[in-house]
């Protein structure tokens, strides 16, 4: 039966250690049980994001399970942005995006865009691995940061396992890693749970694409009018672009279309570019020079 989980979560083979514990027991009810509609709806934006995620973690050689990191975290919202500022699938911290030379402004927020905030979420877990050479530390290290992890592991004597840690961890630090083990089993046995699998409206949405250099002034409103895109489904496939605008700046960007509209944008861009910039003028956006955030 459903409650049967500590069984079911030692059938799947994964490098990572799924543990299980009361903790982990209480996510996978409130993921199954409790947000019915919240699950499915990650379950349909599973099929845009774990395909980028999936093929980002094979080419640096991690486990394909930190594809479920994004589902803690964001529940697959690519704008979500936590109390703390954490912002994107894989919830960087501002600071945490510019180490990882993401560009973060009033503008452009690439903790939005998929596939660079993939590439560097990969990145950082990648040079987690290297540090604690332990997955389950990595995941605590990925919340909280290595530096608390670092004096968990001082305060303890040394400790270098996770479980052993628990006590000397943040308490939000705690809960993660079980909530992380529950996405992993919620997610190989929604099935089992009546939870639905539906297609979302975009699914191919980011398969279909490719992207062009693009400067400013543009606006994705002009875009979608000129090229005769849906303007909702332009923005979902630029999240990183916070306010629809790139303004007239020296900062190229790479602007994702469907693959049909790259030679339409070309043939027309200079209607594109000058619509875009009576666009901007019009609704009396102030051109200020991209500022930091």
């Amino acid at each position: 039966g459903n409650t049967d989980y500590e069984s079911k979560l030692a059938k799947i083979s994964s490098c990572i250690p799924l543990d299980y514990n009361p903790t982990v027991r209480s996510y996978i009810e409130l993921y199954t049980n409790r947000t019915p509609a919240l699950s499915e709806k990650i379950l349909s934006l599973s099929d845009i994001y774990f395909p980028i995620f999936e093929k980002t973690l094979r080419n640096n050689g991690l486990p394909l399970e930190f594809k479920y990191l994004p589902v803690t975290e964001s529940a697959l919202d690519a704008t979500a942005v936590s109390r703390a500022g954490a912002t994107g699938l894989w919830q960087l911290m501002s600071n945490t995006a510019k180490g990882l030379r993401l560009t973060v402004n009033n503008y452009v927020d690439e903790r939005r865009d998929p596939y660079k905030s993939t590439e560097a979420a990969v990145k950082y877990l990648k040079s987690m691995y290297n540090k604690y050479d332990d997955w389950l530390l990595v995941i605590a290290a990925y919340n909280c940061g290595p530096g608390k992890v670092d004096e968990a592991i001082r305060r303890s004597g040394g400790i270098r396992n996770y479980w052993l840690l628990y006590d000397y961890l943040p308490r939000e630090t705690r809960n993660y890693v079980p909530a992380f083990i529950a996405c992993v089993y919620w997610m190989h046995y929604y099935l089992d749970h009546s939870l639905r699998l539906v297609p979302h409206p975009y699914a191919n949405l980011f398969t279909g694409s490719d992207t062009l250099m693009v400067k400013g002034p543009l606006h994705l409103n002009t875009v979608s009018s000129v090229l005769n895109l849906d303007a909702t489904k332009l923005a979902f496939m630029n999240p990183a672009l916070k306010q629809r605008i790139l303004p007239d700046n020296k900062t190229p960007y790479c602007l994702r279309l469907p693959v049909t509209e790259i030679w339409t944008f070309r043939q027309k861009q200079n209607l594109i570019y000058s619509g875009s910039a009576s666009l901007i003028n019009s609704s009396g956006i102030a051109e200020k020079e991209f500022t930091d955030v």
